[in-house]
This record gives C-alpha cells, sequence and structure tokens, in this order.
C-alpha cells in the first residue's frame, strides 16, 4: 500500500513512516516544514507544500491509497492565547485537506487526535464512550475534524480510524526520529533541558493534586508503540468500517515518576521548582486501550524505562542540531 503522510517531518509522523517502511509499505512525506524537519524525511520522498494547497495535493493523492494526517498546531496554552492560528491550521486546513481526499479515489483514512478531546474526565480509566467535552481550543479543532470524519464517513463513504493519543513519548530505537519542538512543553525533553542547563529547572505545575504523591498522571505511551498502531489501523480499514480508538498503556505515572526514572536512566538530577497549577489541567488522565487491542489486536509493549531511555539516546544525538533559530 502506497501511504501519503502529512506532517510526516514532524514529531510521530516521522516514526509513522519509518513504521510503515518496516511493514513493507510506501511512503511519501507531505509537509510544509513550519514545524517539522526536513531531517526527518531523509530516506522518504518529501513534497514540500501545505495541507490548504489542494494544487500540491491532487497529483499525489492520484498516487497513494490511503491517507495518514499529523499535521496540526498542538500546543493547548498556545491555542488558547491564539485560538485562531488553531482554528484556521486544524479546522479549516483539515477540512481542505478531507476535500482533496474526497475529491480523489482514496477512501481510507487516519487521523492523529487527542485525548484532549474528552476535556476533563468523570472518571479513569477513559474509555471512547465518555463524552466528548474539550475545555481548551486545541481539543475543540480536534473534536471538529472527528465529526467532520463522522458526517463524511457516513455521507461519502470515507473511512477512517481516529487515534485520540495520550502522552507520546521516547524516539525510534535506531536513532534516526525522535521530540523535538520549539519551544518544548512535553516534560520528557524539557526534564534533559534542564538536566543540559538549557533551562534554569523543569517546572512542576502543581503539587497539590489528589494523587498519591500531589503531581499530575498522566499515561506515556512510546511513539512507536503508537505508530505502529497506525500500521495496524490501515489493516482494519481494509475491513471497511471506521472506528475511534484511544491509544495508551493502561497505566498513569505522575511526574514525579517520570523525574525520577529520567534521574535513574540518566544518572544526573534533575534540577526541579514547583510553580502553580496550569488551568484545566486535570489531575489524571489514563487510557483504557482495550478496544484498540480488541480490534487492532496491538498492544503498548514498551516500558516507561524504554520510553525515557530512546529520548535520552536522542536527546544527547540529535538535539541540538535542530535547534531553530
Amino acid at each position: 500500500m502506497t501511504v501519503l503522510v502529512v506532517g510526516g517531518a514532524g514529531y510521530i509522523g516521522s516514526h509513522a513512516a519509518r513504521v510503515l517502511r518496516r511493514h513493507g509499505h510506501e511512503v511519501i512525506i507531505y509537509d510544509n516544514l513550519s514545524t517539522g524537519y526536513k531531517m526527518l524525511a531523509e530516506g522518504f520522498e518529501l513534497i514540500v507544500a501545505d495541507i490548504s494547497d489542494s494544487a500540491s495535493l491532487t497529483p499525489v493523492l492520484r498516487r497513494v491509497d490511503a491517507v495518514m494526517h499529523f499535521a496540526a498546531h498542538a500546543y493547548v496554552g498556545e491555542s488558547v492565547t491564539n485560538p485562531r492560528k488553531y482554528f484556521q491550521n486544524n479546522v479549516l486546513g483539515g477540512l481542505s485537506l478531507l476535500h482533496s481526499v474526497l475529491d480523489s479515489s482514496v477512501r481510507k483514512f487516519i487521523f492523529s487526535s487527542t485525548c484532549a478531546v474528552y476535556g476533563i474526565p468523570g472518571k479513569v480509566p477513559i474509555t471512547e464512550d465518555m463524552p466528548r467535552s474539550p475545555v481548551n481550543p486545541y481539543g475543540i479543532t480536534k473534536l471538529a475534524l472527528e465529526q467532520a470524519l463522522e458526517a463524511y464517513d457516513h455521507a461519502y463513504g470515507l473511512r477512517f480510524v481516529s487515534f485520540r493519543y495520550f502522552n507520546a513519548a521516547g524516539a525510534d530505537e535506531d536513532g534516526g526520529a525522535g521530540e523535538n519542538h520549539t519551544p518544548e512543553t512535553h516534560l520528557i525533553p524539557s526534564a534533559f533541558e534542564a538536566i543540559r542547563g538549557d533551562r534554569a529547572a523543569l517546572e512542576i505545575y502543581g503539587d497539590d493534586y489528589p494523587t498519591p504523591d500531589g503531581t499530575c498522571v498522566r499515561d506515556y505511551i512510546h511513539v512507536n508503540d503508537l505508530a505502529e498502531a497506525h500500521v495496524l489501523g490501515l489493516e482494519y480499514l481494509s475491513g471497511g468500517s471506521s472506528a475511534k480508538l484511544n491509544l495508551g498503556t493502561g497505566r498513569g505515572h505522575s511526574v514525579r515518576e517520570i523525574i525520577s526514572t529520567i534521574e535513574k536512566v540518566t544518572g544526573q538530577t534533575v534540577p526541579t521548582r514547583t510553580a502553580p497549577r496550569r488551568q484545566g489541567d486535570p489531575a489524571e488522565l489514563v487510557a483504557d486501550p482495550r478496544r484498540s487491542e480488541t480490534l487492532l489486536h496491538w498492544k503498548a509493549t514498551r516500558s516507561l524505562k524504554q520510553i525515557v531511555a530512546t529520548a535520552w539516546n536522542w536527546a544527547q544525538q540529535h538535539s541540538a542540531s535542530l535547534k531553530r533559530t
């Protein structure tokens, strides 16, 4: 199968491209490089264009059997202060991409969604049937695309899998791809910046939550476990059904647990500073991944230690060379 990986020069998209190739699929990467890195697309055909550029999309869609869509802005805080940017790209750009796909013969679509569509859950673990009540513009924009996909599935036969990610982390075991954002907001690479002295300290946002150690609990899934689910999602779509699925491990780790694991893996101390809670941060977000496990015959297998070790290896080798000026 030939797959168009939209946003394939970014963090998760680049890992999906590599895993697809390992499973024997042909991959074309489509990315405007606004936040992605050309280096992460090396070895693949790369088309540099925007998802709203139908003139560029139309000819490449004639060459592919399926589309994976990773091209979205994904900073929760920024979505609150600059929602226009998020609705413009994630909703209007996403719809433009969907319409280009509808005008082609492609009818298999994988969407990179998020657990942010649930908002603040009433209970954990979170199942796919729980209410979708996002509390920030980022989650709202992802929900909007999910709803468009549901309508287009019914009306036009565009089959889709919407994967609701929990906390993707780690790096490819071969060292060819990893995480690097500007600015960096994710916990593990931010901790590495504190170790290197690139930031004064890692901020712990709140230590008075109703959790065992007072810090937020999240479900961390290795990015390659997540990428492998996308490959199985393509196989699922061949059966003619659509699905909305959680991708997580089903186990939560607190911020302090993550810091402790980082210190054990790296042998270095993470400088920390306690800061006020961030508005809208739930105490605990943990997936119930059983539907993905059942429908896709998939399971996250990599441990938290493996997540941190692969991320640290990547950071040691690459992150300085990828920093944007």
